[in-house]
């Protein structure tokens, strides 16, 4: 039986990388130990976390018949607003979605979401403090591998909606 959760990494990084080279966007690679906390892979691969995007897959219920998928990423030192998120949608409810939805969605497994998405029901929102980072760093879709592009060319390739979604790090 194949291991479909590595497929799917391995699609989503490949996929990734295809759309970087076919836009012949300049990007680099950084290889380090398997990581998935902002925190933690900020410190292995020596930037700061206000660099990194941390990508969170929420669950906005806008009424009743309603609910769409956001991908919300905000600067790595951040953490979601998610009455912020509420208010942009007019929704009743705007909450962190179940863990199986959320690799479904994102074609990878927690700590290694990226930026961007491959699927049509999930919306991708970005602060306005990611977009403006001369060097965006976050997990390639895989624990061991990072990935560097300007906040610009980010912005560009992703086609995110900016608005201010980010809040201070909660404590």
């Amino acid at each position: 039986m194949p291991d479909t959760e590595h497929e799917t990494e391995h699609d989503t990084y490949d996929r990734l990388i295809t759309l970087l080279d076919s836009a012949a966007v300049d990007y680099q690679l950084v290889d380090h130990e398997p990581e998935g906390n902002t925190e933690a892979v900020s410190a292995l691969r020596g930037n700061p976390e206000s660099a990194a995007a941390k990508c969170i897959v929420l669950r906005v219920k806008v009424d009743r018949k309603t609910t769409r998928n956001v991908l919300a990423v905000v600067p790595g030192d951040r953490r979601v607003d998610l009455d912020a998120v509420k208010t942009l949608y007019s929704a009743r409810y705007a909450g962190f979605s179940d863990a199986a939805t959320a690799e479904r969605l994102a074609r990878s497994v927690p700590g290694t979401v990226l930026p961007f998405s491959f699927d049509a029901d999930l919306e991708v929102v970005a602060d306005p403090d990611v977009v403006a980072q001369p060097r965006l760093y976050f997990n390639a879709a895989r624990l061991d591998r990072s990935l560097v592009v300007s906040g610009a060319d980010y912005a560009r390739l992703a086609a995110p909606r900016v608005e201010r979604i980010a809040a201070p790090a909660a404590g």
